[in-house]
């Protein structure tokens, strides 16, 4: 009952509150960017959308990690990054700007990739007729609770944005706390089996980490993308928003398998921590 309470009420909410601090910090004026860095948008874009999936089903294949448990770490390949992405950039001396408008334009795509890429892993994983059928109320249900709440705070932040920037602090600090409840939740509810998911997918989230980071940080450097520009597309696809991912495998309406759960949860965990050093590092270059 307790579970059930946490799946059907609490991660909703939870991830509701954080898709609005997110929307808090967008303007349309962040979606129109994308005309003024278009080179580096769609690098940054093809690094998360093309190579980042790629690069996580060979991570899932080389550490050979049980079906459910790949499909998990898949499920962050397809969650965009997230307001955290930005601090981490800020702090490191990235483009923030360039940070905000891919995770604007990255929100809106998600609708469309996040489907995609989970039913390729339920087949590819599980077996044929594992994928979900794309029913119109599943879509609307991760509409709902993912844009939603996004485009209340970009309202608020058009309308009334000294409103905007008063709920800002307290909403990134109710998002932490969920954030951290969220991860516990997931857990505890694997709490049985916890130390052997961790053997199994503790390593293989750790390379999926630096992997993302690297992606988005060497591609765009390769292709010239001027330095402060790539710590934020590598803060941006490094960062992903284990929330959602944990939403979409916990709901009773969506995945709702607890072992998909782990790997985002484990994930969100080292995630800061190599953000913190990959963000040390790079500042200390540029």
């Amino acid at each position: 009952m307790e579970q059930n309470v946490i799946t059907t009420v609490l991660l909703p909410i939870a991830l509701g509150v954080i898709m609005l601090g997110l929307g808090l910090s967008l303007t349309i004026a962040d979606f129109k960017r994308v005309i003024v860095y278009p080179k580096a948008v769609a690098i940054g874009l093809a690094c998360q959308m093309l190579i980042l999936p790629a690069a996580c089903l060979g991570i899932a294949h080389a550490f050979n990690l049980g079906p459910e448990l790949a499909v998990g770490l898949m499920l962050l390949a397809a969650s965009p990054g997230g307001a955290t992405a930005n601090l981490f950039s800020h702090l490191a001396k990235g483009d923030v700007a360039l940070n905000i408008t891919l995770t604007a334009v990255n929100s809106i795509l998600s609708l469309i990739t996040l489907p995609l890429i989970i039913n390729y892993s339920l087949e590819h994983f599980m077996g044929e007729g594992r994928s979900i059928p794309l029913q119109a109320g599943k879509v609307l249900s991760v509409f709902a609770v993912v844009l939603v709440p996004v485009a209340i705070g970009m309202l608020i932040r058009s309308r009334k944005p000294l409103i905007a920037d008063r709920m800002d602090k307290p909403v990134r600090i109710i998002s932490a706390v969920f954030l951290v409840l969220i991860i516990a939740s997931a857990i505890i509810k694997e709490r049985a089996r916890i130390g052997a998911h961790f053997q199994e997918v503790g390593l293989a989230a750790l390379a999926f980490n630096l992997t993302s980071m690297a992606i988005g940080y060497v591609i765009p450097r390769l292709l010239r993308v001027e330095r402060r520009q790539a710590i934020a597309i590598g803060m941006e696809i490094g960062i992903h928003n284990g929330t959602l991912a944990i939403a979409i495998a916990s709901s009773p309406v969506l995945l709702n398998n607890p072992t998909m759960a782990i790997p985002p949860a484990i994930y969100s965990l080292i995630m800061f921590v190599t953000a913190a050093m990959f963000g040390w590092f790079v500042s200390r270059r540029t």
